[in-house]
C-alpha cells in the first residue's frame, strides 16, 4: 500500500501541538461534495456550497481542457463597539477563510462555449452541453489533395 499524505495537516507540529488542546477543538476543512451526472444531451456537475454566493466562485476552462472550479470565501466577525473593545482580551477570535479548487477533465464532446453555471439553495450547478452527432459530422473537414 502506498503512503498517503494527509493534505489537511498542513501546520507544522509546533502549531498543531499549540492548537490541539482541550480548550480549543481542532477544525478540519474538507472539499465540498460533488455530483457528476450525464444524460443524452449534457453532463451536469453539482457542488455542495452552503453559505457561499456566486461571487465566491470562479469557473473557467484551462489550456489542458479542464473545467476549473475555484472558490474563495473570507469572513471575519468584528465588534464595532469601541467602548467594549477597550476592555476586551481575546481568548479566541473567530474568523474563517475557505479556499477550494477542483479541476475536472472535460470529455471531447462538450460544447465549451455553451457551458453555464448557476447558484441556487447552496448548490453550484454547472451544465455542460454535449455536441450532437450531427454537429460532429459538420465539424469534420475533408482536405482535398492538390
Amino acid at each position: 500500500m502506498l503512503p498517503v499524505r494527509n493534505a489537511q495537516n498542513w501546520l507544522p507540529d509546533v502549531f498543531s501541538d499549540f492548537f490541539n488542546n482541550d480548550w480549543m477543538m481542532p477544525t478540519k476543512a474538507t472539499a465540498p461534495a460533488i455530483n457528476v451526472m450525464e444524460n443524452d444531451h449534457e453532463y451536469k456537475i453539482e457542488l455542495a456550497a452552503p453559505g457561499m454566493t456566486k461571487e465566491d466562485f470562479h469557473i473557467s476552462v484551462d489550456e489542458d481542457n479542464n473545467l476549473v472550479i475555484s472558490m474563495e470565501k473570507k469572513q471575519e466577525t468584528k465588534n464595532n463597539d469601541k467602548e467594549q473593545a477597550k476592555n476586551v482580551r481575546y481568548w479566541r477570535h473567530e474568523f474563517s477563510y475557505s479556499k477550494f479548487q477542483q479541476a475536472i477533465s472535460l470529455p471531447d464532446n462538450v460544447r465549451k462555449e455553451n457551458i453555464k453555471a448557476r447558484m441556487e439553495h447552496g448548490v453550484l450547478t454547472v451544465d455542460l452541453p454535449k455536441i450532437t452527432e450531427e454537429e460532429k459530422a459538420k465539424l469534420s473537414h475533408v482536405i482535398n489533395i492538390d
